[in-house]
């Protein structure tokens, strides 16, 4: 048995009542972020909100989840298709990795098909920045209206 990559899971504050079940889904069935452990062991050793904007607990989480020794945090879908999208993913992204010197990855289950539908129309996401955010939970259409 290999030694499983260890995942910490940042939540956004709006949601913080969320049970995490499309996050879990995801993680189990490796679909959205979670794809890239394909054929790999993951364990879940934290999960977490930002506390609320500007995300007070983003400056103290790391310490937690690097004790349990996550191998890499995954700022979850949430931040990403709320309304509006989280303004500092890029400031949590570059915080983390520099403070901790670990991998952090913008995903977690794919994006529904509703919040694509929905942002597109809003044009929330046409700016260039956008895509390499959006990479990692974006999936084909069948697996996005799954998630819906």
């Amino acid at each position: 048995m290999s030694n499983p990559i260890k995942i910490g899971i940042v939540i956004c504050d709006r949601y913080r009542s969320c049970a995490g079940g499309k996050c879990l889904r995801a993680m189990r069935e490796r679909e959205g972020a979670f794809s890239a452990y394909e054929g790999k062991e993951v364990e879940l050793v934290g999960y977490t909100s930002c506390n609320g904007c500007p995300g007070g607990n983003v400056e103290y989480l790391g310490d937690e989840m690097v004790k349990n020794g996550v191998d890499v945090i995954h700022l979850a879908t949430g931040l990403i298709v709320g309304y509006p999208p989280c303004p500092h993913i890029g400031t949590f992204k570059s915080f983390l990795e520099d403070r901790y010197g670990i991998k952090v990855v913008v995903g977690t289950h794919p994006i529904p098909e509703k919040y694509l539908t929905t942002h597109t129309k809003l044009g929330s996401w046409e700016a260039p920045e956008w895509q390499p955010v959006l990479s990692a939970a974006m999936s084909d259409e069948a697996t996005r209206k799954a998630y819906d």
